[in-house]
């Protein structure tokens, strides 16, 4: 009997845009506050049509063996049957609110 991968769908904010991309681990990580992503999967296109973005995340992540994403960074993550296509897109909408992050510290002596 073959056993099936988990497949998973992440999705995460990354310099203001929504990645949405398919890894076969995921899991949390021994540095605080950090999701662990690994094994990532594009789907594989037996046609002609390239899609750019995909083209580039695939770019972006070829040498990656392990991506660290701090938990405020991720939106969702879904065990999915099959990987779809990978987007990145701006992340503006009513749906997708970034975290504001405390002010940087004051150096001593200035007001």
């Amino acid at each position: 009997m073959p056993e099936d991968r988990q497949i998973y769908r992440v999705i995460f904010l990354n310099n203001g845009k929504t990645y949405e991309v398919y890894a076969g681990q995921i899991y949390q990580s021994d540095l605080y506050g950090f999701i662990e992503v690994e094994e990532f999967r594009f789907g594989e296109r037996s046609g002609v049509v390239v899609d750019p973005a995909e083209e580039k995340l695939k770019t972006e992540f070829t040498d990656v063996i392990r991506s660290y994403i701090p938990l405020h960074a991720i939106i969702r993550i879904d065990e999915v049957k099959k990987e779809g296509p990978v987007r990145v897109s701006e992340a503006k909408g009513p749906n997708i609110a970034t975290l504001s992050f405390p002010p940087a510290p004051r150096e001593p002596g200035s007001r």
